[in-house]
C-alpha cells in the first residue's frame, strides 16, 4: 500500500549496486563497440574499456541513458588513452548536375575518400566520423532534392585480423 500512496518503490542497496554494475558494463560494451585504437584501427576489448573507466573513476549516472554516458566516457578516455570513434563507410550517388558543387560542401565532413567514379552521376565511397552523418544526410537530401542517395556500407571501419589481447 505504501508504494501506491508515495509512488516510490524502495530499491535495496544490493539491487541498486547490481543495476549500476550492469549499466557500467553496458556503457563499456557500447564504447568498445563504437571505438578503435586510432594507430592500429583495431577495436578494444570490453574488459580493457571497463578497466580504463575504473582508472578515470567514472561513476554511472542512473538517470542518463547508457548511450549518452558512453559518448561522455569516450570524450573522457581520449585524455588518457589512444581512442576514437570508428569511422563509418558510406557510399553516396549524386546527380551529375549537383555532384561537383555538392562534393565541395561535403569535403570538410569526409575523413577519407576511398573511391570516386564520375559518369552519368558522381559516386563516392568514403569514411566519415559518425558524428557528421546527420549533417551529410541532410546536405545530400536538400541539395539534390531527394535525387541523391546515401548508403551506409559499414557502421565501423576496423582492421580485420587476429585480435590482440592486452
Amino acid at each position: 500500500f505504501q508504494i501506491l500512496s508515495k509512488g516510490e518503490l524502495q530499491v535495496s542497496d544490493k539491487e541498486r549496486h547490481t543495476q549500476l554494475e550492469q549499466m557500467f558494463r553496458d556503457i563499456a560494451t557500447i564504447v568498445a563497440d563504437k571505438c578503435v585504437n586510432p594507430e592500429t584501427k583495431r577495436p578494444y576489448t570490453v574488459i580493457l574499456i571497463e578497466r580504463a573507466m575504473k582508472d578515470i573513476h567514472y561513476s554511472v549516472k542512473p538517470n542518463k541513458s547508457t548511450k549518452q554516458q558512453a559518448l561522455e566516457v569516450i570524450r573522457q578516455l581520449k585524455e588518457t588513452m589512444q581512442i576514437e570513434r570508428a569511422h563509418m563507410r558510406l557510399r553516396f550517388i549524386l546527380p551529375a548536375k549537383e555532384g561537383k558543387k555538392l562534393k565541395e560542401k561535403l569535403k570538410p565532413l569526409i575523413k577519407v575518400i576511398e573511391s570516386e567514379d564520375f559518369q552519368e552521376e558522381l559516386e563516392i565511397v568514403c569514411l566519415i566520423d559518425p558524428g557528421c552523418f546527420r549533417e551529410i544526410d541532410e546536405l545530400i537530401r536538400s541539395e539534390t532534392k531527394g535525387k541523391g542517395s546515401l548508403e551506409v556500407l559499414s557502421l565501423k571501419d576496423v582492421e580485420e585480423g587476429d585480435e590482440k589481447l592486452e
